[in-house]
């Protein structure tokens, strides 16, 4: 797998990627804080708006930005976005108001909805090889699951000598050296396509990607994907320090148990999608999302907890991690960043409906109610992508 980054460009890319992460994740450990110096007891809600608005942008923006994505070179787009980034973070230590978290919030999630899908629909084009971009697209699982596990640690260490706040100049410096890195390499240029109004290259990237068969069977996946591993992203501290009674470190544990599994995952895939259909490993990821659903309506003991936890990070990997791939096939290099944005776009929506419908059910009923339905959803969409997905695609 790790050949791969003999590719000098597709290297410092990856670079790229991982300290943009990095500085992803020490916002994410900073901006809980932040609320709670802010609103105290009312931390939660503010969090939960200011994800509320990081879901919206995500799904609002990215189409919009796909439309104009070919108009500018990609490096230069790129490094405009990092620079953007770079600067909300470097304001976020002033903020003094809910309302200032928000609105800077925003700005930072539109300049990543317009930067993910155009950095992701560069590297098919980068690694035309498909065995190289299958290694790339397990390398970029393993990241962002190792991200998730090691900035919280880091951040740990660097709140024993320095502010919360501090934490956010980190992550300015992680987009600095993000747009450092991009500028270091040519990138291809978009390919030009006939002229269309803006309402057409604003839908056209959905409405490609919802022609598609294999894409519609992609989306149904997408959300048996969100509305399993809810579960495990909303109610793991539910299950753990409320119905278990213990503490904040075994909820670290469970959670370090789901990336564990995927990045176990993601670091096999490469030989198994060597040798399987995309259709057939995505669906039996998405099986074993359900299957780990509908255990999780009957958790005895968290020493049962772990390995079901664990279960569901490598259906989330296997699930998830070959999208890429159908993308790629799915279209020509003119319409990439399009789909590209799509999926982002439509794959957050899910995650949008997901994560509410499994706090409001685990609050407003109990822990194995919020399984259950969570269970029937992730299996009514995983039945509804066999139908749809043709077996010969």
């Amino acid at each position: 797998m790790l050949h791969v980054l003999h590719h000098r460009t597709y290297r410092r890319l990856f670079a790229a990627q991982l300290v943009a992460l990095t500085g992803t994740g020490l916002a994410t450990v900073a901006l809980g804080l932040l609320a709670y110096h802010i609103a105290g007891e009312q931390a939660g809600a503010v969090l939960g708006t200011a994800l509320a608005i990081k879901m919206l942008a995500y799904v609002g923006v990215a189409p919009f930005a796909a439309a104009f994505a070919n108009h500018l070179p990609r490096r230069t787009l790129l490094v405009l976005l990092d620079l953007v980034r770079c600067l909300v973070a470097a304001c976020l230590p002033f903020v003094s108001t809910a309302g200032q978290i928000y609105a800077l919030i925003f700005v930072l999630q539109a300049a990543s909805a317009a930067f993910t899908p155009t950095f992701q629909a560069t590297i098919p084009d980068i690694l035309p090889d498909e065995g190289d971009y299958t290694d790339a697209l397990s390398l970029s699982r393993i990241a962002y699951d190792m991200e998730s596990v090691l900035s919280p640690l880091l951040a740990a260490a660097l709140l024993g000598i320095v502010p919360f706040n501090i934490l956010f100049i980190g992550t300015a410096v992680g987009f600095l050296c993000s747009a450092a890195l991009v500028l270091s390499v040519p990138l291809p240029r978009p390919q030009q396509g006939p002229k269309r109004g803006v309402i057409e290259r604003t839908t056209r990237g959905i409405r490609l990607y919802l022609a598609t068969p294999c894409l519609r069977g992609l989306l149904a996946i997408d959300m048996a994907v969100a509305a399993a591993a809810s579960i495990v992203l909303v109610n793991t501290v539910v299950y753990v320090q409320a119905h278990f009674g213990l503490g904040q470190s075994a909820t670290a544990l469970a959670l370090a148990c789901f990336g564990g599994g995927s990045v176990l995952a993601a670091l096999g895939l490469p030989r198994l999608l060597a040798h399987m259909a995309d259709r057939t490993v995505m669906l039996a990821g998405a099986g074993m999302l359900c299957a780990g659903a509908f255990m999780a309506i009957w958790v005895p003991s968290y020493g049962w907890l772990l390995p079901l936890w664990t279960v569901f990070g490598i259906g989330y990997s296997v699930a998830q991690t070959p999208s890429g791939r159908l993308l790629r096939r799915s279209s020509t290099a003119e319409d990439r960043p399009a789909l590209f944005a799509a999926q982002f776009s439509l794959s957050h929506l899910c995650w949008l409906m997901a994560y509410p419908l499994a706090g409001w059910l685990s609050a407003g009923l109990d822990l194995s109610a919020a399984a259950m339905g969570l269970c029937a959803l992730a299996t009514i969409a995983t039945m509804l992508a066999l139908s749809i997905w043709p077996a010969q695609d």
